[in-house]
């Protein structure tokens, strides 16, 4: 079987897109989905999105992992699924989809910007030595000296296999300050099981949760990824967190047709 793809990239954070609104893809073949991600064997990418129908909104996403399991919210995927669904024609420069954590509003900027509306976050974990929130997916928040030196891989594996978030893990991200409205982080992602060029559910949770430990009162922050720079917005109530918008780059890399 044919199937064409299209390939985008947020912030370097890199997806296969395909449009399944005609229900072909074989969902659940998890080697296959593995094998299109890899770098190597197939087309290479740290995720692989489908496009599909939704009888209340403008479409479905569904999101796979690397290693082709199915996985909770990807920021950056989601960004880039809504220039993807613009550029089939699907939608136009608004939008709304469901995702597996629920109901997301988008809009299409000039320059390829695209501004994806988060959850609400109101449970935030505030340790003496790390931050743990969920954005859509869980993830714990640390910060580091020298994070340019940092061993993000080995590092961020210990604490995603290790006993203080059990079988199902968590993303990890490592944090520098670099102003009161700027931070700097490095991803470890779950599911890639590597450092990642950005994360827009991790850079969403650094955000917040630098706002929740108080380094920083802002409500509109820059986020320094390796894979270029995102902002992430909201207004706060207390301890709770609403508006939350992920904005940033979503480009079209190339697009074509693989036998699976």
């Amino acid at each position: 079987m044919q199937v064409e793809f299209y390939k985008y990239q947020g912030t370097g954070n890199d997806f296969v897109m395909i449009d399944n609104r005609s229900e072909f893809f074989p969902k659940d073949n998890i080697k296959l989905i593995e094998r299109l991600c890899d770098r190597r064997f197939g087309i290479g990418a740290d995720g692989l999105i489908l496009l599909e129908n939704d009888s209340e909104t403008d479409f479905r996403m569904v999101y796979y992992n690397s290693d082709g399991n199915q996985s909770s919210m990807c920021g950056n995927g989601g960004r880039c699924l809504v220039a993807f669904a613009n550029q089939l024609g699907v939608i136009e420069n608004k939008t709304t989809f469901i995702a597996t954590d629920g109901l997301h509003h988008a809009s299409v900027g000039e320059d390829a910007i695209i501004s994806l509306q988060m959850i609400d976050v109101d449970e935030i974990q505030k340790k003496d030595s790390y931050t743990f929130l969920n954005t859509g997916s869980p993830h714990h928040v640390q910060i580091v000296e020298d994070l340019e030196h940092y061993n993000v891989k080995e590092n961020g594996a210990a604490i995603r296999y290790g006993a203080l978030y059990g079988e199902k893990g968590s993303n990890i991200n490592f944090v520098k300050k670099v102003d009161d409205s700027t931070f700097s982080l490095r991803t470890y992602e779950r599911g890639v099981e590597d450092e990642t060029l950005a994360c827009g559910t991790g850079a969403t949770a650094v955000a917040i949760a630098m706002n929740a430990i108080g380094q920083t009162d802002k409500t509109s922050i820059n986020l320094n990824v390796e894979g270029g720079k995102l902002i992430v917005s909201f207004d706060k109530t207390g301890d709770h967190f609403s508006n939350v918008f992920l904005t940033g780059p979503a480009k079209f890399v190339f697009k074509g047709t693989i036998e699976v």
